[in-house]
């Protein structure tokens, strides 16, 4: 695809997932890890205006000189920034005032790669086309979230479809012993945390052809499984039992009848959909609950070509770390994925939030262990 019509088209889809939303909901922030709608418009705005325009555009004028101190993230090279929990506080800039500053910036971008851009603007531009696609996705859970922590549990829309079966027989897929490469090897896009591609020694090994469902989940729960603390890592013990964890997040037991909130609204539980919003913490447990584990990130990419995976991002047992003859990049870029490598934990595949090209077999998604806002599963390992 072109490359002016790929940015635009990004630019666009991001636009249309906030069409559902009453200006009222842009600013609400209910905890830390989730950013107001309007912040994620304002900093995927900001990323091109930082990191392109004002490098490539002679004499370019910023839309707002207060807006880097605003929308940076955590670049500690590009300077000061708001404190992250207070980005619900910003009342202002106004909702209008930041789509006037995505127009501003988007027609910008457009005339620079319509006038014969240099492989630098190319390359720039591809990162920041995928840094808005993980902000799309990150913007929908944060919806979901804020949404589904408002009392009446509103629509966000009726037509998003979350839960998919997979009309599946259980079976268990069997991997022989043997050295296999790992990491990105192609010619498109990807991040620099998949480079480094190199060799992995992996004992045989069976990873199940299908994800836990709802009704496999709800069995571990009647079980006692959250009230079991040999099951548990002693950390996330600590935490269900801080926070009195006792369900996945979004269930809720309404007249006796388990049912989750979704982006349709509240709905009944269906037994045979994938489990989701799920932590690691509970993972490892449900894992230890069946007699299993949960299979590393090396023993999920040389199985994935071999069941369908896509509508859960799947907790692993690997810490995140660099591959070997990891470079971070120089500059502020090089803070992008680098400084995060430390107490997390590595995801793959994708979920039904991931937007259009922007899923590989390689991709390492990251999160700690008691994080579960996103669309997380669990796929068995022996």
């Amino acid at each position: 695809m072109d490359i002016t019509a790929f940015f635009l088209q990004t630019r666009i889809h991001t636009k249309n997932l906030c069409k559902p939303l009453e200006i009222e909901d842009y600013v609400v922030q209910p905890i830390v890890d989730i950013s107001p709608p309007k912040w994620h418009l304002g900093h995927t705005t900001w990323f091109f205006e930082e990191f392109i325009l004002k490098a490539h555009i002679k004499d370019y004028i910023v839309f707002d000189t207060k807006f880097s101190f605003i929308f940076n993230s955590y670049y500690e090279t590009i300077g000061e920034r708001v404190v992250r929990a207070d980005r619900g506080n910003l009342s202002r800039p106004s909702v209008n005032k930041i789509y006037e500053y995505r127009e501003y910036v988007t027609l910008h971008m457009e005339a620079l790669l319509n006038n014969a851009p240099s492989d630098e603007v190319i390359q720039l531009t591809q990162i920041g086309i995928h840094h808005e696609k993980q902000h799309q996705e990150l913007l929908l859970t944060d919806i979901k979230y804020i949404l589904g922590n408002n009392p009446l549990l509103p629509i966000y829309d009726s037509s998003f479809k979350e839960h998919i079966n997979e009309d599946l027989n259980q079976e268990w897929i069997s991997i022989p012993e043997g050295v296999y490469e790992i990491g990105y090897s192609g010619e498109a896009f990807c991040y620099d945390n998949e480079l480094g591609r190199h060799k992995v020694y992996l004992s045989p090994y069976a990873i199940s052809n299908k994800l836990v469902t709802n009704g496999e989940y709800l069995e571990f729960i009647n079980d006692g499984g959250y009230d079991r603390f040999d099951l548990w890592h002693s950390e996330g013990w600590e935490w269900i039992k801080t926070n009195d964890i006792k369900s996945p997040l979004y269930w809720h037991q309404v007249k006796g009848e388990w049912q989750h909130y979704t982006m349709e609204g509240l709905i009944k539980l269906e037994e045979e959909h994938p489990v989701t919003h799920i932590s690691y913490f509970e993972a490892y447990a449900y894992a230890q609950w069946k007699g299993c584990r949960l299979p590393t990130e090396f023993e999920w990419e040389i199985a994935a070509t071999k069941f369908k995976w896509g509508v859960r991002w799947e907790w692993t047992e690997s810490a995140y770390l660099p591959y070997p003859q990891y470079k971070k990049a120089p500059g502020a870029l090089g803070e992008y994925n680098g400084k995060f490598m430390v107490n997390q934990k590595v995801l793959r595949g994708s979920s039904v939030a991931t937007p259009n090209f922007h899923e590989r077999i390689t991709y390492r998604n990251f999160f700690h262990p008691h994080l579960r806002w996103q669309y997380t599963g669990i796929r068995l390992a022996q």
